[in-house]
């Protein structure tokens, strides 16, 4: 009898099973897959091409010598979060950066918190074939002399083709002179992002003429700037075709207004902008793929430029639109304006006065590849044309956004949606509860949703969620929940919790972001009848031990009057009911004895704070997390045994 013979995975030639493993990109399944055997482990080591560091940098043994084919290095999440990696020449600080290269020789992207130019001045002569840079900085700008932060940073970098400053907070008259005064470098740059959300005002128009200017060669540009024209250096039509003039490769462009990034409401004024120019805008751009135009003012008749789209830009994909008008007048039976760029992937439609149900039915006709549709601020529509142009794009459509739209609350959102409910994979809706029954057995199986975003005003509840028509949602994964307002201008709730307990009739739900950052109140004292910000925290938190969640973000609610973002008693008690969290992400400050509550969580390995909001703390309170705080606590966590 012959012998019996067993084939694996194993047998296949390593060509093979090295496309297999660099096609994962889950880093807990690589680190598995690294266990099996020493052949997989060294073929995992060999396709990890892209590593994002955390630890304290302190511990240069600790720094792993595995990962030599890694070309995308991460460095700005290392322990203390937000504080200098590199700051002086101190021999320790030359160590760390040429222990760094050895470990990583291979790198050619790089991301760093970078609180002074000392730190791009001792790490990135390390490797000369650096092509990306991307900085990080929430901290204030350093008193020093303009484009100091950059010039290290060009004069090291000769090989630079893409530079993102979108998390990094500096002046708009640094960057242009260090772009005229590196012409070669600037003149290689094919990807610029400039969305800083920390800007108050945004690149002026000049600025974003010379920048343009002095790179040519640009295909992605990203840029936060002002539209309105009350202000000096406002962008309107002559910006635009500067920027069509100059960068006429453009593939991606995102002109996005400061108060857009902000979320600021009110009544805008016209921009200036007129449609002529928006013709000759399009026209120089052949080759535009993906185009955002926020502009947080109106743009009035803009539909018959929009419909140029379809002839002169024929590769376009994504089309996001702020405060256009006219966008699709749906006159009689032929299509127009947006609706006859029939190639768009992604549409997104902010602030559209005149946007109408029959709107929304002949961009469902001409769009009929359309995967995600956004609508924000639209006071027109109705359940019944987003649910007739759900049904006209029921084969393409998996992912919707419906926000600030009078008629389409969280119960009137869902109902629309129902034609497609079982193929929606990712899904934002506002809490607003009007019309809501107790019984969502109207609708059924949401099979496919993954992602679920929410948005609710501060002393809202979030109780009402499942009742809406989402109670079943089998596999939905993740959780995005932002609360907003100024809790000052209320009383104390009705109710103990906000509700968070709710959430544990979805069974995979094992992600959460839960945004308070927006949430403004008294960090102290409260005056009678109002609550302060830890017992705000109190009600958010509450039940959130109930979940089976692995990995958190939290942003705890702030007073901005004395820039106050910090973890109080009650949320870390709560928190550290969380029994199977791994991974913990505070956006804010904490004390050192509320930290300690968390390493009492048995599996949780991955604890940071992060300062990410404008202006960072100079320098902690002496009782909050400092440099020998953090250190405390990380050894404290370091000490746990983690069984896996």
């Amino acid at each position: 009898m012959a012998p019996a013979f067993t084939t694996s995975i194993s047998d296949l030639p390593d060509v093979i099973l090295s496309n297999i493993f660099a096609s994962i990109t889950d880093t807990r399944s690589r680190n598995s897959l690294s266990l099996v055997s020493q052949k997989f482990h060294l073929l995992e080591r060999i396709t990890r091409t892209s590593l994002t560091l955390r630890g304290n940098a302190r511990y240069l043994f600790l720094i792993p010598n595995g990962f030599r084919s890694v070309t995308n290095l991460d460095l700005s999440l290392l322990s203390p979060w937000g504080h200098s990696l590199l700051s002086s020449s101190l021999p320790s600080d030359l160590l760390l950066a040429q222990r760094l290269r050895q470990a990583f020789p291979s790198v050619t992207s790089i991301t760093l918190y970078c609180r002074s130019p000392a730190t791009l001045q001792i790490l990135l002569p390390q490797w000369p074939r650096l092509s990306h840079v991307k900085l990080v900085r929430w901290h204030q700008r350093p008193q020093s002399d303009i484009g100091a932060d950059f010039y290290p940073l060009f004069e090291q970098c000769k090989s630079l083709t893409s530079l993102d400053v979108s998390s990094f907070y500096y002046w708009t008259e640094d960057l242009p002179p260090v772009l005229q005064a590196f012409p070669n470098i600037s003149a290689n740059l094919t990807h610029l992002n400039l969305l800083t959300t920390s800007f108050m005002e945004g690149f002026k128009s000049q600025e974003i003429q010379d920048i343009t200017a002095a790179c040519p060669n640009l295909n992605k540009f990203l840029v936060a700037c002002m539209f309105d024209p009350r202000y000096i250096g406002f962008v309107g039509d002559e910006t635009l075709l500067a920027i069509a003039t100059n960068c006429p490769k453009l593939s991606l462009l995102h002109l996005a207004d400061t108060s857009s990034l902000a979320n600021l409401r009110g009544d805008p004024e016209n921009a200036r902008i007129s449609r002529e120019t928006l013709i000759k805008f399009f026209n120089s751009l052949p080759l535009l793929e993906e185009l955002v135009l926020d502009v947080c003012k109106n743009v009035r008749d803009s539909g018959f430029a929009l419909e140029v789209l379809k002839s002169k830009c024929p590769n376009l994909k994504a089309l996001k639109l702020g405060q256009f008008h006219g966008i699709c007048l749906a006159i009689g039976w032929q299509l127009d304006g947006v609706a006859l760029c029939g190639r768009l992937e992604s549409l997104s439609v902010k602030k559209c006065g005149d946007m109408t149900d029959m709107g929304l039915i002949a961009i469902g006709k001409g769009c009929c590849r359309l995967a995600k549709f956004e609508v924000e601020g639209c006071k027109n529509i109705t359940v019944r044309g987003l649910r007739t142009m759900a049904c006209l794009l029921r084969k393409t459509l998996v992912q919707v956004g419906i926000s600030c739209c009078k008629n389409l609350d969280a119960v009137a959102s869902c109902r629309a949606l129902e034609p497609i409910r079982d193929r929606i994979q990712k899904l934002h809706i506002d809490c607003v509860w009007n019309g809501v029954n107790g019984n969502g057995s109207w609708c059924k199986t949401w099979e496919s949703l993954r992602s679920l975003s929410v948005w609710i005003e501060v002393g809202e509840l979030l109780t009402p969620l499942p009742k809406v028509g989402l109670d079943d949602c089998p596999n939905l994964e993740e959780i995005l929940i932002k609360v907003e307002g100024d809790s000052r201008r209320r009383y104390k709730p009705s109710e103990e919790a906000f509700g968070l307990g709710c959430l544990a009739v979805y069974p995979r739900l094992s992600r959460m972001k839960l945004d308070c950052g927006e949430t403004i109140g008294f960090a102290l004292t409260a005056p009678s009848g109002q609550m302060d910000l830890s017992l705000w925290e109190r009600f958010f938190l509450k039940g959130i031990g109930e979940l089976r969640l692995n990995v958190l973000d939290y942003w705890p609610p702030q007073d901005r009057d004395v820039n106050h973002r910090s973890l109080s008693l009650p949320a870390a008690g709560l928190l550290a009911q969380c029994s199977t969290l791994r991974k913990l992400f505070i956006h804010g400050t904490a004390h050192e004895h509320f930290m300690m509550f968390l390493p009492e969580i048995p599996n949780l390995r991955d604890v940071q704070l992060r300062e990410d909001y404008y202006p960072a703390p100079e320098t902690d309170m002496s009782t909050e997390m400092r440099v020998d705080s953090c250190c405390r606590f990380e050894d404290a966590l370091n000490r746990k045994r983690i069984d896996d």
